[in-house]
């Protein structure tokens, strides 16, 4: 995994990420100015893009991210991801760094590119709308946070976390609390091979979907929860590493926005 800034130019442009690795997922915003969120994937391919601050459908364009290279990314010109002057961020994960398998541990089958040593996996397939359909998503170890998004049609984007359990989800997309359904992943905790779907349109409709999958591994990520303390000697959360990422959002109550630091 990888953060890196850069300031736009208008012009095609390749961006060089410190860790020397190509990037299978790539979350671009602007950083200077209001725009969307750009979620590209390596499955989906470089043309289209989802916005994780909106229930819009997929959306395609070839002057956004043009190409995942060996070491970063290429830009294309849209001012929302390249403007000249402005400052952004891409965070980039890598998964397999080919082309996505064909998984058929679930009652859906799934196209996978997995990371089993990182624990990141994208994960694409076809709803059913039947609730207790499964779709695998090729880690090995159950995943603890899972990001979902409906690519064909207007929904939210359903967060699984761990900490939260099964019974709760949260939406990446809106500043609420967590709320308690089973819908969505139909109160079932993903196993080390699968992740069970509700009725939900936002994960299981009979149209395209996307899971974003992170599985706990020691040294490359963590997941958990803490109860503030309101004092300026706040909570310590030990996470084993330095991370590079963080994203925290507050489950107890609606109003606050999710919230993401890095390296």
């Amino acid at each position: 995994m990888d953060a890196t800034t850069y300031t736009g130019t208008g012009s095609a442009a390749s961006i060089t990420n410190t860790g020397g690795f190509q990037p299978d997922m790539v979350w671009l915003k602007c950083r200077s100015n209001s725009t969307n969120h750009y979620f590209t994937d390596a499955i989906r391919g470089t043309t289209k893009q989802i916005y994780s601050n909106s229930t819009a459908a997929e959306g395609t364009s070839g002057n956004v991210l043009t190409a995942f290279n060996s070491n970063g990314f290429s830009l294309g010109t849209d001012a929302e991801i390249n403007g000249s002057a402005r400052t952004y961020v891409g965070w980039q994960w890598k998964a397999s760094n080919t082309t996505a398998v064909t998984n058929t541990s679930g009652s859906i089958t799934s196209s996978v590119s997995a990371n089993t040593t990182a624990g990141f996996s994208i994960v694409t397939y076809n709803g059913t709308g039947f609730a207790g359909a499964t779709v695998g998503h090729g880690l090995g170890v159950a995943p603890s946070l899972v990001i979902f998004k409906n690519r064909d049609s207007v929904f939210d984007w359903p967060v699984y976390h761990v900490s939260m359990g099964a019974s709760n989800v949260m939406f990446l997309n809106t500043t609420g609390a967590q709320t308690s359904s089973s819908i969505y992943i139909n109160g079932v905790a993903p196993t080390s091979t699968i992740i069970t779907l509700g009725t939900s349109g936002s994960t299981n409709s009979g149209a395209n979907q996307i899971a974003y999958c992170w599985a706990e591994i020691a040294g490359f990520s963590k997941f958990g929860s803490y109860t503030g303390n309101g004092s300026t000697d706040g909570v310590f959360v030990y996470t084993g590493f330095r991370p590079k990422f963080w994203m925290v959002k507050r489950t107890d109550t609606s109003g606050n926005p999710w919230m993401i630091y890095d390296s």
